[in-house]
């Protein structure tokens, strides 16, 4: 009897199965109706983004290879840069070594000095050009969004509306920069000089525009660091803009915390203004202290939600879902702790079981789907751990969400929510930064109330459910945050005049608003008497 060839046979099962998932990858992707489709994004991304080393498969972490936050890969100086969704690599980027970086900074404080002689409202002027061609660079933006860090394509979308509708903002920017005349005194502002920002990859291209607008109108020259997460969309944004404006008054430069580091400690950068971690912000303010350098840090926060029990409880539970979930949860002012009063307890469980239910999780760029996957496998695993640790301590799970089917690299976690949460588990203490609704009872009064929303260390945002205006005046004052919404999330409702601000642990400095925009710039003031009288 003939023996079959066993390695054949065992190559040509890999093979079978391998021609079954490719079958299965293109029944999903036909199954996909939208405005556009997979393939047409996708291939539009490739005809944009040709000149990139792409590849289709997850990096594996070799010899030499090194891995940066999130989980990034470095291979020999390129980040790796990965979909979260899928786990292929979309482009290669080259990390700054030390000599780029200064000659960055060098480049930068030469650019400064005729910058800073152009009036804010020219400034300004060249500001709203440069956003022009933010506008016109938007469908990049929003593909480059959800192929670096996941974001639902609806909410990259908006991203990118609210980023170039900045005429207000800039309105308000301007008139806030103008001189200040008491009698013989005249009150101007100074730039600092040269402006490091280190933004985040959860607001890719919004964070860096909401800290280098004020830094460049007030004749600061900026360096951006983008997220290692997304650097092709902070060096778009950076190009962009570049458009408008001189040679080297924005720069950007790419890689880790080296950077970062490189940069913060210069002693010829003035300012350092980032958003992100209470952990990074601490290592900044070390690194900044010995020059007595600026700083202005927008960090965590772990967002209480108050609903009484005389409150809209329909609108309440909405709103506790959409805003724990948005961004996929990865919102430094998502709600993290929801207290509802125990009398209406029960029905509020049953309605937030409903309204996450209707949260679909996905490739963000299927616009059916309303939660992405989480920016990485690190951040997915840590959110996966305080459910874990919840459920073993006795929280309730009332709902979990579908999520694709696991393929290598990618990082999907189900919408996830919890009741009867409590102080000994890490999902209502630690900051979660990921989508899960958690909330617990409380007594109903004022007093429990102000207790448990102010138990944290942190104090970035708040909310407040009740149909007693005066009740919640009262408990709003007392609460430690820099936004309280009263039946509203203050993010969305807020006027653009207002600055964003965290208490406590959750911000050091502020921006945005005219307190914000005075951040970027040193009052002096010029006294003058008239010598003839």
């Amino acid at each position: 009897v003939h023996m079959p060839n066993t390695t054949f046979l065992q190559q040509t099962s890999r093979s079978f199965l391998l021609l079954l998932l490719i079958i299965s990858q293109i029944a999903l992707i036909q199954g996909f109706t939208a405005n556009r489709t997979i393939q047409n994004v996708s291939q539009r991304f490739k005809s944009n983004n040709s000149d990139h080393n792409t590849s289709q498969q997850q990096p594996r972490t070799t010899s030499t290879q090194q891995r940066m936050g999130q989980g990034v890969a470095v291979d020999d100086g390129f980040i790796i840069n990965t979909n979260p969704a899928t786990g292929e690599v979309v482009s290669k980027v080259k990390c700054a070594s030390p000599e780029e970086i200064d000659q960055a900074i060098k480049a930068a404080n030469e650019a400064q000095e005729t910058w800073a002689l152009e009036s804010s409202s020219d400034r300004i002027l060249l500001l709203k050009k440069g956003l022009e061609e933010v506008d016109r660079q938007s469908e990049k933006l929003v593909e480059w969004m959800v192929l670096e860090m996941g974001k639902p394509i609806a909410e990259a979308e908006e991203e990118l509306e609210d980023t170039v509708d900045k005429d207000e903002f800039l309105a308000i920017l301007g008139k806030a920069l103008e001189p200040q005349v008491y009698g013989s005194s005249t009150i101007v502002r100074d730039p600092f000089g040269v402006v490091t920002i280190l933004s985040p990859w959860n607001f890719p291209v919004d964070e860096i525009l909401l800290l280098a607008l004020p830094a460049l109108a007030s004749g600061n020259t900026v360096i951006v660091k983008p997220s290692e997460v997304v650097p092709e969309t902070g060096a778009c944004l950076v190009q962009a803009l570049q458009t408008a404006l001189p040679p080297n008054v924005i720069q950007v430069v790419q890689g880790g915390g080296g950077v970062g580091a490189h940069l913060v400690a210069s002693p010829d950068i003035h300012m350092v203004a980032m958003t992100g971690s209470s952990a990074t912000g601490r290592r900044i303010i070390d690194k900044a202290a010995p020059q007595m350098k600026r700083v202005v840090l927008e960090m965590g926060g772990k967002d209480p939600m108050v609903v009484f029990d005389d409150a809209d409880i329909d609108k309440a539970a909405e709103d506790a879902v959409k805003y724990s979930l948005s961004n996929t949860g990865q919102v430094c002012c998502s709600i993290e702790r929801i207290y509802v009063a125990e009398s209406i307890y029960d029905e509020f469980q049953k309605l937030t079981t409903k309204y996450a239910a209707e949260y679909k999780v996905g490739n963000g760029i299927d616009p059916t789907n309303s939660v992405g996957p989480m920016v990485s496998q690190q951040q997915r695993n840590m959110v996966r751990e305080q459910v874990e640790d919840a459920v073993a301590k006795g929280a309730k799970l009332l709902h979990q969400s579908e999520i694709p089917e696991y393929v290598e690299g990618s990082s999907f976690h189900p919408v996830t929510v919890l009741a009867d949460a409590t102080e000994s588990m890490d999902v209502f203490t630690k900051e979660t930064f990921g989508p899960v609704v958690a909330m617990a009872k409380f007594d109903g009064s004022e007093v429990e109330a102000i207790r448990l929303a102010n138990k944290t260390e942190y104090g970035l945002g708040s909310s407040i459910y009740t149909k007693d205006i005066e009740k919640a005046r009262r408990v709003a004052a007392r609460i430690g945050a820099g936004q309280v919404g009263i039946n509203c999330y203050a993010i969305e409702a807020m006027d653009v005049a207002c600055p964003w601000v965290g208490h406590k642990q959750s911000g050091y400095g502020f921006h945005s608003g005219v307190d914000g925009f005075h951040q970027f710039s040193i009052p002096k003031s010029i006294v003058m008497l008239d010598s003839s009288a």
